[in-house]
């Protein structure tokens, strides 16, 4: 399979690539998402996405991030909290049926980490954590050098673990979900501000933006914490826009994972940002591709 187009769905924003199976981008657009972003005004948008790039390239397959979980058979978007309407659609079927192009789904979090471990920070571990602090906080976990979507396919949503059962409520049905802290939304809660303005703040020597990004980081860290108990990973890799401010929340979420967490569960963990920024999604999206083909070849 020489072209494959890797699609990565975002509440504002539909960036899509065309890829070779070196991880090369030959071109990448950027469509904005429809409002409200209803599955079948979306499916639309990325279905003229596809034709604009077929119409330079010739690809043989889509690969869809989507923001929420699909079905094991990756057909199916079965839900996004964030997006309106979005219960056990059949994106594959629908795409297929514009394009004519076959096309595999999975959760866009899962995706990036697809690509990190591929390309990017994660390359060199066989475990760990990809978290993605954005409009949502999303996760993928990579165990024994292979994505863990569970026997549903539905596991990985990191963002969605409880943080504090008495806080605010969670579009998922939880109450004080790590994502209530962590997000786009929670920092502009937070500060009235959004996080490139807070980045700005901190790197001109803000002291209140710079106290905001260290107590962030200890919330991070807190959530962490609970995933490094359960997976032991040897790197927690941190993407999504609100990265781009790592350097002022990273030591105090280190701080807070050595405090809250016992030796033998942390030994040797990393604390990492990705690198492959808004490219991860696209990347991991058309690599999926290219690992499902290999399956069904060797069956």
């Amino acid at each position: 399979m020489k072209r494959v187009i890797g699609v990565d769905v975002g509440g504002s924003a539909i960036k899509m690539g065309v890829f070779i199976e070196d991880g090369t981008c030959l071109k990448s657009i950027s469509l904005p998402t429809p409002q409200p972003a209803n599955p079948e005004p979306v499916v639309n948008a990325i279905a003229l996405g596809v034709k604009q790039l077929q119409q330079e390239y010739n690809c043989q397959a889509i690969g869809l991030g989507m923001p929420g979980p699909t079905d094991s058979s990756r057909r199916i978007a079965k839900k996004s909290i964030n997006l309106p309407g979005w219960d056990d659609v059949p994106v594959a079927d629908w795409l297929e049926a514009h394009t004519k192009l076959s096309t595999v789904l999975e959760n866009d979090a899962n995706c990036a980490a697809i690509g990190e471990a591929w390309l990017g920070a994660g390359k060199r571990f066989q475990d760990f954590i990809l978290l993605t602090l954005g409009t949502g906080v999303g996760g993928g976990i990579f165990i024994n050098g292979q994505l863990f979507t569970g026997r549903l396919g539905a596991a990985g949503e990191l963002g969605l673990i409880t943080l504090n059962s008495d806080g605010l409520p969670c579009r998922s049905g939880n109450h004080g979900s790590l994502e209530q802290y962590a997000s786009i939304g929670a920092v502009l809660r937070m500060t009235e501000q959004k996080p490139a303005e807070m980045g700005k703040l901190a790197q001109g020597g803000d002291v209140g933006a710079i106290e905001f990004w260290q107590n962030y980081g200890k919330i991070l860290g807190a959530g962490l914490a609970s995933l490094i108990y359960v997976l032991t990973p040897e790197a927690d890799i941190i993407g999504g826009g609100i990265s781009a401010s790592s350097q002022f929340f990273l030591p105090s979420t280190k701080a807070e994972i050595e405090k809250r967490v016992v030796s033998p569960s942390r030994e040797g963990v990393q604390l990492l940002t990705a690198e492959l920024c808004n490219k991860a999604g696209m990347l991991g999206a058309a690599k999926l591709v290219w690992n499902e083909q290999d399956k069904i070849s060797s069956v």
